[in-house]
């Protein structure tokens, strides 16, 4: 193998740029041509690639985002989407790839791997929603992110003496809710791993009243229920004044913890590795502490499982 590329895909999160980073000088070092491609695969169908030098990927271990951009792409879903993106590959001499995302664009991944070029997985998301891996790029900074604005928010809940409803990103997993309720001391989370009781909720709220606690943070994620509909059905059912603070994208930005630089440049290293062996449908990730690779298709085949005890132990220490 002696041209690979790279491409970022779906929802962006800090510590991708540390990824590309390292696919491209770890390439380099090992005598590859490297080659970005922009936008994903919107970008791979329409022939958006350039050959990137080391210097090209100076400067940007620090930013947030991706520097290569990234893009949704529905034609890519289809099989003369990926043929198209295939004839590309082809014109400019790609043999693998390193694709850094989520699940959604593990499938992409795959469905090129089947056709004969060889694509690895990076796990790029906040969601830190891949089965398979411990942790993604870009969680811990979101994480971070999430307790600095709830310390903030705290200390108006406490001046106002009110209780704080703080809707956070998490689709489908809880991870992001759970460790940042956890961390930052919130009485009460929801997270879509478990339904939860409106009436708990109001009980412990109540209770901690009794106990002459004066104001609440309660953590849900955007997968649970919308902050606003959450503060509603609180507000209907006891005389609980609620005020919402609904995070959005904010989440998803700023320079990537130290952390994230970190796993953005082991698991970009460990890719080209990887294809150097000339093996596809392989995903990067870290189990136990240690840097991984395993079957791809685990990644949208399987569930991810968020670690309950945490959610056990959260409830413990907000009574």
């Amino acid at each position: 193998m002696k041209r690979i590329g790279v491409l970022t895909s779906g929802g962006d999160s800090p510590g991708m740029n540390a990824a590309i980073r390292a696919v491209v000088r770890k390439g380099i070092f090992h005598g590859l041509e490297v080659a970005g491609i922009y936008q994903g695969y919107q970008g791979l169908i329409e022939g958006k690639i350039e050959t990137l030098e080391a210097r090209d990927v100076g400067d940007i271990i620090q930013r947030g985002g991706t520097k290569l951009y990234s893009a949704r792409c529905e034609a890519f879903k289809t099989e003369e989407g990926q043929l198209k993106a295939i004839e590309q590959m082809k014109k400019h001499g790609l043999e693998g790839l390193v694709v850094i995302g989520g699940d959604g664009s593990y499938q992409g991944a795959m469905a090129l791997t089947k056709h004969g070029f060889p694509c690895v997985g990076v796990p790029g998301t906040i969601d830190n929603d891949i089965p398979g891996t411990d942790y993604t790029i870009g969680f811990d900074t979101a994480l971070n992110t999430v307790i600095e604005a709830i310390d903030k928010i705290r200390d108006t809940a406490t001046s106002h003496e009110r209780t704080f409803i703080i809707e956070v990103m998490g689709r489908d997993a809880g991870d992001l809710a759970l460790w940042a309720g956890l961390s930052g001391g919130a009485e009460t989370i929801l997270i879509p791993e478990d339904d939860f009781d409106l009436d708990e909720i109001i009980d412990r709220l109540e209770k901690g009243r009794k106990r002459g606690k004066r104001h609440s943070i309660i953590i849900v994620a955007e997968g649970v229920m919308n902050g606003n509909a959450l503060a509603d059905l609180i507000t209907s059912k006891a005389d609980i004044e609620t005020r919402v603070s609904v995070l959005g994208h904010v989440q998803r930005g700023g320079s990537p913890t130290a952390r994230d630089r970190v796993l953005g440049s082991l698991f970009g290293a460990h890719a080209v590795e990887v294809l150097l062996q000339n093996i596809g449908g392989r995903a990067v990730g870290m189990k136990n502490h240690q840097v991984v690779d395993y079957d791809m298709t685990k990644a949208f085949t399987t569930k991810h499982e968020t670690d309950m005890s945490l959610y056990t132990l959260s409830k413990e220490l907000s009574i």
